[in-house]
């Protein structure tokens, strides 16, 4: 997901948008070196050394990974989705900042409608 979350920092840039990661990797200085070689420039939190099974996962009662919120400005979880699918995930976002009265195109394959 790194690529797609890159983009999405590039294409949101200016509107209200962010990325907070959580890694579930066990061992942290490994992840330190991932996030400066593939340029990770977005917060991220580390789950503890039992990975998977870390206090962050266990609070958020995560099953899988990836799994990804969308969580708007009052903090309410607007959408939750486990797996990759980032065409559906690109909808969602283009769809919940149209409600704040952004445009946005993020799909490959041009704007997807909105629900205004």
């Amino acid at each position: 997901m790194y690529p797609h979350e890159q983009l999405l920092i590039e294409k949101m840039a200016g509107k209200p948008f962010a990325i907070v990661g959580v890694n579930s990797d066990s061992n942290r200085e490994e992840i330190r070196k991932i996030a400066k070689q593939k340029n990770l420039n977005w917060r991220s939190f580390w789950n503890g050394p039992d990975g998977k099974f870390g206090p962050i996962s266990t609070r958020w009662d995560i099953e899988g990974w990836p799994t990804i919120y969308l969580i708007d400005a009052e903090g309410v979880i607007r959408h939750k989705q486990m797996g990759g699918d980032t065409e559906r995930l690109d909808h969602v976002i283009t769809q919940l900042m149209a409600e704040l009265g952004h445009t946005v195109e993020l799909s490959q394959k041009g704007p997807q409608p909105s629900s205004q």
